[in-house]
């Protein structure tokens, strides 16, 4: 996973990402069930990719839904993988399920 990846370990720490960054954040928000587990390494690779292309422009941020549970609420994610892009704390995009970097990359035109 690129290191322009932000694995937050709690609420806390993703609002402070949230907080300090100048650039729009690509929240995606993984599970660690069984059914989940596979959906969210093939976005870990595409946000990954993403996130390379978009250095300076994006912060990436993987959010595990169970360390995160009110950033989880906040945003009404209700399943994994989900992904929403936030804009000064407002979500602007956002997305659910698998998806491809191509994908990914249409949903962000126009926002960054």
């Amino acid at each position: 996973m690129a290191k322009r990846v932000h694995r937050p370990r709690e609420d806390a720490e993703f609002d402070f990402i949230l907080r300090t960054s100048a650039v729009p954040v690509l929240a995606y928000f993984t599970g660690t069930w069984p059914k989940a587990i596979e959906p969210c390494r093939e976005m870990d690779l595409v946000v990954s990719a993403v996130a390379d292309d978009c250095t300076g422009r994006l912060t990436a941020v993987r959010t595990d839904i169970t360390r995160c549970p009110a950033a989880t609420e906040r945003y009404g994610i209700t399943g994994a993988p989900s992904y929403v892009l936030l804009k000064e704390g407002a979500a602007v995009a956002h997305g659910t399920g698998p998806t491809t970097v191509a994908e990914l990359r249409k949903l962000l035109e126009g926002h960054l």
